[in-house]
């Protein structure tokens, strides 16, 4: 299938390159025209001034961006313009409700939508490895599994539009609480003095790992924080993941912890480093200027 490319960030921009790579990329938007048109000349590709002309020389549009009011704006200006049987293949993270919102704008114009939310970072975007969750028809699911497949490694239908957004809401609650104590770790072993290069090699083979362990602890030790997944971005998801909860009367301590501490780096304007910033405010813990004790 001819594909196009809708968001160029920190994501969509490796994407789109291993969509290229496997031959499927045909042309590529951005809301900041300069991104496609530099992506463009770089792979060769198109770049057009419109929403609407992408869609009018594609089979299906992939897109990677920030809000749900952007994959609602997205998909309202696709839907007359994508032919009957195409589709649109959105990896935003946004609520459930909002994918289910974008499918029935496409429905009307026989265009199918898939909810595909992924996981793994800019890392995993760049290399191509990224777990990608599904929502969506079966049928339109396999039509897409070729795409899907060129940027993950592990793709997964779990149910009807929606509920790729519910697995991705799962994902977002672990990442919180799983950053939260790699980072209360960290500033642990760093007041016990302890040689933190070491114990990342040596932690991070043992029960206690995790990707953001291995990953992120050395930004820990360098007291450098550079954009894997932004603190802002990964607010607003638990923000999402708190109304999603709330509809059950549910009220989930981890994420409502984490959004006081994204609340917190935030307004120190520290909102657009990566979440292992957490680890400034668990570091203050053990300052004795900050908490009044000897440490």
């Amino acid at each position: 299938m001819r594909v196009g490319f809708v968001g160029l960030g920190a994501m969509g921009a490796h994407m789109a390159r291993n969509l290229h790579r496997e031959g499927q990329l045909t042309s590529v938007w951005s809301r900041t025209g300069e991104k496609a048109g530099a992506l463009a000349a770089e792979l060769g590709l198109q770049a057009p001034a419109t929403l609407a002309q992408l869609a009018a020389g594609v089979d299906a549009v992939v897109s990677c961006v920030s809000a749900d009011a952007d994959v609602l704006e997205v998909a309202g200006a696709l839907a007359p313009a994508l032919a009957t049987g195409s589709l649109l293949i959105d990896c935003s993270t946004t609520a459930a409700d909002t994918a289910r919102r974008a499918a029935e704008l496409l429905r009307r114009g026989g265009v199918e939508f898939l909810d595909c939310p992924v996981s793994g970072g800019v890392e995993g975007a760049r290399e191509g490895t990224l777990a990608i969750m599904a929502g969506g028809a079966p049928e339109a699911f396999e039509r897409a599994r070729p795409i899907l497949e060129a940027m993950g490694r592990t793709v997964t239908l779990f149910g009807p539009v929606g509920s790729g957004q519910a697995a991705k809401a799962t994902n977002q609650i672990m990442c919180a609480g799983i950053i939260e104590a790699v980072s209360e770790a960290m500033a642990f072993a760093r007041a016990q003095g302890l040689p933190l290069e070491k114990l990342i090699d040596t932690l991070g083979k043992g029960a206690g790992s995790s990707w953001y362990f291995v990953h992120r602890a050395p930004n820990m030790v360098r007291g450098s924080f550079p954009a894997g997944f932004r603190v802002r971005l990964h607010a607003k998801d638990l923000a999402i993941c708190r109304d999603m909860a709330a509809r059950f009367g549910v009220s989930l301590p981890v994420v409502e912890r984490m959004l006081a501490e994204y609340a917190e780096l935030i307004a120190r304007g520290h909102g657009d480093e990566d979440i292992s910033a957490t680890f400034r405010l668990k570091a203050e813990l053990f300052e004795p200027d900050k908490n009044g004790s000897g440490g």
